[in-house]
């Protein structure tokens, strides 16, 4: 499969990182909290871990959505049909779903702890990224902005 053999370009290694650490972390730290009981929750824990994984399932279903869509479709242009056409940047929103959702999972304090402190880097590298865009799409993707308000939440960011 075509995204199990991707490597990210040198220049943004350590973003990818960023981006994926929070991830790993909640994955690695999640299950802590049921083998020590540590952690937990302050609320019921099997409603708790159904919303979790409702929620992770939605979140890994955007996510796979997204990237099929996106190697389908993306071939140098700026993309701004599909689910474009709704957020900017639904790779970011796929990630904050996924990872809250296994925080629920796995009932863990910890872990939805690391998932609220992963959104400042998102959203840095969000705007970091949205500077790349208008510099290579120019008026093409300020026009794209104007018109898809909303970076990762439709109506809130």
């Amino acid at each position: 499969m075509f995204f199990l053999d991707y490597k990210p370009p040198k220049k943004i290694r350590a973003l990818f990182i960023a981006h994926y650490a929070p991830l790993l972390l909640i994955i690695l730290i999640g299950p802590l909290t049921a083998i020590f009981g540590v952690w937990t929750l302050p609320f019921d824990q099997g409603l708790t871990i159904l919303i979790g994984i409702a929620t992770f399932l939605f979140g890994a279903i955007f996510y796979f959505k997204w990237e099929f869509f996106w190697h389908k479709t993306y071939t140098g242009q700026l993309v701004t049909h599909g689910i474009f056409s709704y957020i900017r940047h639904p790779h970011y929103t796929s990630l904050v779903i996924i990872e809250f959702g296994l925080a629920l999972f796995f009932y863990s304090s910890l872990a939805i702890l690391i998932g609220i402190l992963s959104i400042p880097i998102l959203i840095w590298s969000i705007i970091d990224e949205e500077h790349l865009l208008i510099h290579q799409y120019r008026k093409d993707y300020e026009q794209y902005m104007k018109k898809v308000p909303w970076r990762m939440i439709p109506h809130l960011f």
